[in-house]
């Protein structure tokens, strides 16, 4: 064992065990970013004596399938990334995979709309994509709220001619949390989102409401998680107060991303485990790589997921987001 490995982690992750979670969308097949993603998950749960779940996110059946859970499910394994319930492994593991939940998401959104807290919207991606439709900065859509104020008359002209989304009411209240990686967090859900969608047009419902609900009934206490999805969680801290549940910790952490910034994502097939297998032939290489890139190492050295775990400081995660080289790759 090398003098890094030989090193312990200084950070105290938690006092209590934490339940943490892996929960990949089967759309494309596992990839380098994705599996930064899951290590850092798997540490801050493992170090902290707790443990990890598994949930297969295939809310949307167009662009997932079962095979590629397997492979992804298979490829998690081989890394040593282990997980201690959830899908594949539990006696109830159908429970784990969104797509087979959708009559629990129903429950908990008839309850929000029994308390008139979600109304219908028959707005087109067009009317929503107008120049004069208010924006964010970086592009996103700030709902007006245009449906909210239709008459049940309007209403039921409209659901005539086309089948609603379903949003939920949003309030000017500033959410604020504590992220575990990047500290203090404020903001309005009116000024970044506006009233957003619970359920699609087509019956799917939107991640934003099931991913609460699934963390709250599976006992997940901390979700660790990509910074593209930091803005995701004001969201999902309102659906929580709205349905009684206990918030976990959130803990954000930078993306990996190209020479020219681009995320890594599974559109960079060179960059998927089971290319990265072939290449390397054994998980201890890529394991070091992501141990390096997440301020762990010093330099890239072979080393499993078990040995890099007594190492692992959370304080050495960077804050940018991280350049892969390319050199790294295949080396």
């Amino acid at each position: 064992m090398s003098k890094a490995q030989q090193k312990s982690g200084q950070s105290k992750l938690s006092e209590a065990p934490l339940v943490g979670r892996f929960a990949p969308t089967p759309s494309g097949f596992l990839h380098l970013g994705n599996v930064f993603c899951s290590l850092l998950a798997w540490l801050y749960a493992k170090r902290s004596g707790g443990k990890i779940v598994l949930r297969i996110e295939d809310l949307d059946p167009q662009r997932c399938s079962l095979a590629k859970a397997d492979a992804l499910a298979r490829e998690l394994e081989w890394l040593g990334l282990t997980w201690d319930e959830g899908a594949y492994v539990s006696a109830d593991s159908d429970a784990y995979f969104q797509s087979r939940r959708s009559d629990i998401y129903a429950h908990y959104f008839d309850k929000l709309r029994q308390a008139d807290l979600v109304y219908p919207c028959f707005c087109s991606r067009g009317e929503l994509h107008a120049a004069e439709a208010p924006h964010t900065s970086d592009g996103r859509i700030i709902y007006a709220g245009t449906c909210s104020r239709l008459t049940e008359a309007e209403r039921a002209a409209k659901e005539k001619l086309r089948r609603p989304a379903w949003r939920v009411r949003v309030t000017d209240e500033p959410i604020c949390f504590h992220d575990a990686h990047y500290g203090a967090q404020s903001l309005r859900l009116t000024e970044e989102c506006g009233d957003f969608i619970l359920r699609r047009s087509d019956g799917v419902y939107a991640y934003q409401l099931a991913v609460v609900i699934d963390d709250a009934l599976m006992g997940v206490t901390q979700v660790v998680r990509g910074c593209d999805l930091l803005s995701s969680t004001p969201m999902q801290l309102y659906l929580y107060k709205l349905l009684g549940f206990t918030p976990p910790s959130f803990c954000h952490i930078p993306l990996l991303t190209d020479a020219e910034g681009r995320r890594l994502a599974k559109r960079d097939g060179d960059l998927e485990i089971s290319l990265l297998r072939k290449a390397y032939g054994a998980p201890e290489p890529i394991i070091g790589l992501l141990a390096y890139l997440a301020g762990q190492l010093e330099r890239p050295e072979p080393l499993s997921a078990a040995e890099l775990l007594p190492l692992f400081d959370a304080a050495k995660i960077p804050t940018q987001n991280i350049v892969v080289p390319r050199e790294l790759i295949h080396q």
